[in-house]
């Protein structure tokens, strides 16, 4: 299946608890942390809901 690398670039302070939410639920929670997910529409909604927190560094078929 295919997969997609994850790279938190922005702080969770002082943002609403629905977006530490959804870094916690990626597995994210530290600046710099990367984390290879697998590429389904339910983790490609949750990226798009913090776009200003996390970036896509690589997709792998």
């Amino acid at each position: 299946m295919a997969t997609i690398v994850v790279k938190q670039v922005g702080s969770p302070i002082r943002r609403p608890a629905v977006q530490r939410r959804i870094l916690i639920g990626l597995g994210l929670n530290k600046m710099h942390r990367t984390r290879e997910l697998e590429d389904t529409p339910s983790v490609r909604g949750m990226v798009a809901k913090i776009p200003h927190l996390v970036e896509i560094v690589e997709e792998k078929a």
